[in-house]
């Protein structure tokens, strides 16, 4: 019953992170859009709260943000990174057994196909093309700086939480 409470607990605080970290990037939205600070508190809850919660969290934290703050827009934006986050909660969470590196790349690549699907499946029978050339620069070269940080910081969190056995 704790680990479940304590897992809840997890789960209301990352969503709460996920909330107030692109504040800190909010003046300059370029630096917000390749940095990803949205991302890092989803790809932890996987870790700590497993597959199914992580998944909520990330599919819950963009669109609350937009209800509340107005950004990401719901639509394309907030709508499209919440399919993208929740992948990238539920493999963290249902990925837990492999190396953590290995499982935070592999769940930033499902992410990051889930993001291109929706956005394609979203925009690209409308009136915006949504191309090969606009899903890589979006996926990975425009979030370079992001996903470089989450894959240096992510390991060091994760590590952090297995010593204070907040992991099992």
């Amino acid at each position: 019953m704790f680990k479940e409470i304590r897992k809840i607990v997890f789960a209301a605080s990352l969503i709460a992170l996920g909330l107030v970290l692109p504040f800190f990037t909010a003046q300059v939205p370029a630096l917000g859009q390749s940095l990803l600070p949205m991302h890092i508190p989803v790809l932890l809850s996987g870790f700590l709260c497993g597959g199914p919660l992580g998944a909520l969290v990330g599919f819950i934290t963009p669109l609350l943000r937009s209800y509340l703050f107005g950004m990401p827009l719901l639509f394309p934006g907030a709508t499209v990174m919440a399919f993208e986050l929740a992948t990238y909660g539920f493999f963290t969470g249902y990925l837990r057994k492999l190396p953590t590196l290995l499982n935070l790349i592999l769940s930033m690549l499902a992410g990051r196909l889930v993001w291109g699907l929706v956005r394609f499946a979203l925009l690209g029978f409308g009136t915006l093309n949504f191309s090969w050339q606009i899903f890589v620069a979006g996926a990975f070269v425009n979030a370079l700086p992001g996903i470089i940080l989450q894959i240096i910081l992510i390991p060091i969190l994760v590590e952090a939480f297995k010593k204070s056995n907040m992991i099992n």
